[in-house]
Parts: C-alpha cells; structure tokens; sequence
C-alpha cells in the first residue's frame, strides 16, 4: 500500500500542526460475498486498504509464535514441506469442528490484531483520509468497537455457493462447511452502518460500490469538519 503523505501545516510553531483524522472503516462480508471486489472499487476511488487475510499470512508466517502454536495444537500434518501453514488442510479440519476452529482463533485472532494494528498505525501516519479495513471476522472477532463505520457487502446464499464450486474448486460439501460456519449476515445487518447488496451482475455491484463510497466520503466530511472545530478553539485557547 502507498499513499502520499500530505504536507503539515506549519502555520503556528507553538501548536501541533492540524491534520484532520482518518475516517476508519471495516468492511465485511461472507465468504464468497463480494467484498473483494468491492474492496477494489474503494482503492480505485483513494482508499488506503488494509487487508485482513495479509495480516492473517504474516501473523502465521514461518518462524512466528504463532504458527508455532497452531503446529503444538493441531500436529504437523497442517504444515506444508516448507514449514509453511497449510490453509486447505487447516480449513477442512476446522471447519467441519467448531472445537478446533475456535482453538485456532483463539491462537491466530491475538496475532492477526498485533499485525493489523501496526499496518493501521502506518496508514494513519501516511495522511489517507479514507482506511478501509478489508476484515470479514470483524463481528466474530470482536472488533467491531475499532471502528468509526461498518459495511456490509452481502450476497444470496445459493449465488455464493455457486462462486465457491464453480470459481474456487470446492465440492459442494465443504463449500456449504465454509458457509454455515460464519454468522449469519442476517445477524449482522443490524450491526452495520451500510450494507451493500451483491445479488446483481458485476455492473450493479460496481454501482452500488460507487454509491457506497459517496457515504464514505460524506462520512469522512463530516469527520474532518468537528475535528476543524475542535482544533480551531485548540488554537484559540493558545493565542
């Protein structure tokens, strides 16, 4: 992720120069939802992304406590020859077993949190006006207090499953696994600020993404406009 820096404000030297905050924004989904794409549509408007699945690769990347961990709890055989993780075999033993799945979140979610902190640190510090964290987990990790806006992107169950055999490999079996073994988005929709629906063709997507980051945009507006405030009367009472 790059983003360019915007230079301070340097207009007084005895108060910290005034940057208006970030708007900071979860954006989750199921499984074979959309979000993704969506995630895309945001970069391409300005967005800094912040990728949960990266962080989640280098939480338990070779070497790591972590993957250490997971290697104690559940043997060598999720270990590829390398040493790295081996996600399908972790992924079909957790997700048929709700026990073990909640002993790797409870090994990998710590980790994952470490890293995405330190990602979120270095975006804030790069100037983005817009951060949007690409966390499908957000609810079931509970993260949901970190940020300032939630969206959704949710799609029929028979279209994602149709993505999962037809576009990832899997049998209908394990696809239906992988499904059920999220919240439900019905659970989740009156948790978030903005839900996107993904149950059109690829062109209705990329319209509602659209409409989608005008909110963004709006919302961070309003962001930058009481924080402009609350720094005016900083400076006030310094003069």
């Amino acid at each position: 992720m790059t983003v360019t820096t915007p230079a301070p404000d340097v207009a007084s030297p005895h108060v910290a120069p005034f940057l208006a905050p970030p708007l900071v924004v979860a954006l989750t989904g199921n499984i074979a939802s959309g979000k993704s794409t969506v995630a895309a549509h945001f970069v391409a408007h300005g967005a800094a992304l912040l990728d949960a699945d990266r962080a989640a690769h280098e939480a338990v990347a070779p070497g790591t406590p972590a993957l250490a961990a997971i290697a104690a709890r559940f043997g060598a055989g999720v270990l590829q020859p390398d040493g790295a993780l081996d996600r399908a075999a972790m992924g079909r033993l957790v997700f048929r077993d709700p026990e073990a799945r909640r002993a790797l979140e409870a090994i990998v979610h710590p980790a994952v949190s470490r890293t995405r902190r330190a990602m979120l640190a270095a975006a804030r510090a790069s100037g983005a006006a817009v951060i949007v964290c690409d966390i499908p987990l957000v609810f079931e990790a509970r993260l949901a207090p970190e940020f300032a806006r939630i969206v959704l992107v949710d799609a029929p169950v028979p279209a994602r499953l149709a993505r999962l055999v037809g576009d990832r490999g899997m049998t209908e079996g394990d696809a239906r696994a992988r499904i059920d073994a999220q919240l439900a988005p019905a659970l989740k929709r009156p948790r978030v600020d903005l839900v996107i629906e993904n149950d059109g063709d690829r062109d209705t997507l990329a319209r509602r993404a659209d409409a989608a980051w005008a909110r963004l945009v709006a919302w961070r507006a309003a962001v930058a406009r009481d924080a402009s405030a609350s720094d005016h009367s900083r400076r006030s009472a310094h003069s």
